[in-house]
């Protein structure tokens, strides 16, 4: 097997072949070191495609000698890891398929294959497949299922919602946590499918939604709160009750920015939990 050379702290050749089986289409690479911005630290993120749908399964993690490839431990100031993470991952032809065909599967997955890199690829799938990824548009039934799924989304924050009141009632720092988390983190996800942000870096997440609604807007310096970032040139943190509160407005904040987009059904429950937050927290409609 003849695989392509790109620059790596690891020669991945003979885990490739001990990788490989007989469903194996292509291997390639992804993450940081194919879009070229990897650090020290950066894990190694492969992709093996097959042709076998029952050969997929969970992603394998392993922990690599950097000396195993001939690499001398790095006696820098900035001393690098000696062995590197590398991580394996599987993709079948119904797994792909869903890629292109779940808005909430597109935006994470479309950019990363048309970043990817590939090192093996004798039949062109993957060449294939990425050509597949560029010329990706989202459709007309591909924003309907998006804006289904963002209302479902915040229709299933409702419980966080009530953790976070109860929780601010109580001083309870466990429902608070509970509530931090899906008020955050799942608020931004809700955007991020309806507004089909497709997702170049895990790292870019939050910057990608301030651009796309406008890093000055009321709900971008709500959600900057309840992740607990601190804004401007203050140095000071957010606390676990403002997170939180932050989080409850930016529920509110959400729905105004989602609302023509909710699905019926979803409406009253996302528009009743609404108007709760803004009764308990005595915030004007």
């Amino acid at each position: 097997m003849t695989f392509s050379s790109v620059p790596l702290p690891l020669d991945l050749s003979p885990h490739l072949e001990e990788w490989t089986t007989d469903a194996t289409l292509a291997f390639v690479l992804v993450g940081s070191y194919a879009r070229g911005d990897a650090g020290p630290f950066s894990d190694i993120d492969v992709v093996r495609f097959v042709n076998d749908d029952e050969q997929g399964g969970e992603s394998l993690s392993f922990l690599i000698d950097r000396a195993e490839n001939g690499q001398a431990a790095d006696t820098s100031e900035e001393r690098r890891p000696s062995r590197i993470l590398v991580v394996l991952s599987t993709a079948t032809p119904s797994q792909v398929e869903s890629w292109f065909n779940e808005p909430g599967l597109a935006v994470n997955h479309v950019a990363m294959l048309r970043d990817g890199h590939a090192l093996w690829d004798p039949q062109r799938a993957f060449a294939a497949i990425q050509k597949r990824a560029y010329g990706f548009q989202w459709t007309s039934a591909l924003r309907k299922k998006a804006n289904r799924l963002a209302g479902h989304e915040l229709v299933g924050w409702i419980e966080e919602v009530h953790k976070g009141l109860e929780g601010l009632r109580r001083d309870d720092t466990g429902r608070l946590l509970n509530a931090r988390f899906g008020l955050s983190w799942g608020l931004l996800w809700a955007v991020r499918v309806q507004r089909g942000l497709l997702s170049v870096s895990d790292n870019t997440f939050l910057s990608d939604a301030l651009d796309s609604v406008g890093t000055e807007s009321k709900w971008a310096q709500l959600l900057i709160s309840s992740f607990g970032v601190a804004q401007g040139n203050s140095e000071m943190r957010p606390s676990l009750h403002e997170t939180v509160r932050a989080g409850l407005l930016l529920y509110c904040e959400t729905f105004e920015l989602l609302r023509e987009a909710i699905a019926a059904d979803h409406f009253p429950l996302i528009e009743e939990t609404v108007s709760l937050i803004r009764s308990q927290l005595q915030v004007e409609e």
